[in-house]
């Protein structure tokens, strides 16, 4: 079937307009989920911020409760214990100035990078490749700490990184279609309260304007924002 045809079956019966309960909208996007492959429901929040205003900024972690789904890859700046310790904890590549010369080289097959604060000096020089990619380490994210062990966990067991962009939309991945229903709501629930939580000063009027959740290849549903609160 051609994807514009899937696409055009997986509509059927929904309306673009309407703001679907949470609830609701979470069955049917799950229900249209049928590619070959297990497709990431993603949601995403528009909000009242303008983040290019320092009092507008809206960045941060939440721990998904049923986790992502997906298979983060994390790379850690460490020496000596705390390069064993990234290790024991799992940690996919862990190095100091051999990982320095990778990401160089261009070798970034990582999701999330964290480092120990004395190695802050070496991973300040990759700024320029680090930060476009969204994966500098930050102390704010918990990703620039002396308990690599800890942070490491939490990366690999459903951590989600959120930061809005410059139309003040926020997005990420909350699990996969393959997940229940009560798995998936439960991971939006907890991605929406972080966001409430991450509310800046700066914001004025009403801070979360409108919600919308979607399956990788399937229809994007409008949610009310008040079945949210469940």
């Amino acid at each position: 079937m051609s994807q514009g045809k899937r696409l055009k079956n997986a509509y059927k019966g929904l309306d673009r307009e309407h703001f679907y309960a949470l609830d609701s909208a979470v069955k049917m996007i799950k229900e249209r989920a049928t590619s070959k492959f297990d497709e990431t429901i993603e949601i995403a929040m528009n909000l009242n911020v303008d983040p290019r205003k320092a009092d507008q900024i809206v960045r941060g972690v939440v721990q998904l409760p049923h986790g992502t789904g997906k298979t983060v890859r994390v790379a850690v700046f460490a020496k000596g214990d705390k390069a064993e310790e990234a290790r024991a904890a799992g940690a996919d590549i862990v190095g100091a100035e051999d990982l320095m010369e990778q990401i160089q080289a261009g070798q970034l097959n990582f999701d999330r990078c964290i480092a120990t604060p004395d190695m802050m000096g070496l991973v300040g020089r990759l700024g320029k490749i680090l930060g476009p990619r969204g994966l500098m380490p930050n102390p704010r994210l918990g990703t620039v700490t002396p308990n690599v062990s800890e942070a490491v966990k939490a990366a690999k067991g459903g951590q989600v990184e959120f930061r809005a962009e410059k139309a003040g939309i926020v997005h990420a991945g909350v699990g996969k279609a393959s997940f229940s229903e009560t798995a998936l709501l439960d991971n939006v629930r907890a991605f929406v309260d972080a966001i409430t939580k991450a509310k800046p000063t700066g914001a004025k009027g009403t801070y979360i304007k409108k919600v919308s959740i979607a399956s990788t290849m399937g229809p994007g549903l409008k949610v009310e924002a008040a079945s949210i609160a469940g």
